[in-house]
């Protein structure tokens, strides 16, 4: 099984392809922090999909589910509330993220499973893999690609399919051994 790999902060991989990306403008962190704007490390999983029906004329081709959005959906990232970083129905009372959006970064959204099951307050939210804005501008902690890049990988993802995301000082050893086998998941959600 492949997994995206991130071997750089603009550089993804998934099997022998690389693809440019963006990720958070506060770095690349373990420690990661609600409103840091930094991609957080870890090992996550990809738990569906969201997409814009006025955009794609059906369900982009994958093996992941795949859900519509509306202008009624909307994503809690209030610590303090009980649905933060959750998917939630707007309007919605705690502060929260709009998912359809004017500009076009989430016609294709990701949902990765940073900080789920269970969540833990103000440890992050909405940490989604997106479409990316021109030039690949910095995010504020996803991972954005073009949009015809994250279809293509959309298309050959499984269920099990999964993002590694590695500390900074993990990049030079990448870079010599790839995708590092060794590479595993601690109990506390770090890479080893």
């Amino acid at each position: 099984m492949a997994n995206l790999v991130l071997t750089s902060p603009t550089t993804l991989t998934f099997g022998q392809k690389e693809y440019t990306c963006a990720t958070g403008s506060g770095g690349i962190k373990e420690n990661k922090v609600e409103g840091d704007k930094a991609t957080p490390v870890g090992i996550f999983g990809l738990r569906y999909v969201f997409y814009r029906p006025d955009k794609f004329s059906k369900a982009p081709t994958t093996r992941l589910t795949c859900r519509m959005l509306d202008k009624h959906d909307g994503w809690c990232d209030d610590p303090r509330n009980p649905r933060y970083n959750n998917h939630i129905r707007l309007p919605y009372n705690a502060s929260h993220e709009k998912l359809w959006r004017d500009d076009d970064i989430y016609n294709l959204i990701v949902v990765t499973t940073h900080n789920s099951l269970p969540v833990v307050a103000n440890h992050g939210s909405a940490i989604f893999i997106h479409v990316a804005r021109e030039g690949y501008e910095p995010t504020r902690g996803c991972i954005a690609l073009a949009q015809d890049d994250l279809l293509e990988i959309l298309e050959k993802a499984m269920p099990s399919t999964q993002i590694v995301i590695p500390t900074l000082k993990a990049y030079s050893k990448m870079t010599t051994e790839q995708t590092s086998p060794s590479m595993g998941k601690r109990a506390d959600g770090k890479i080893s």
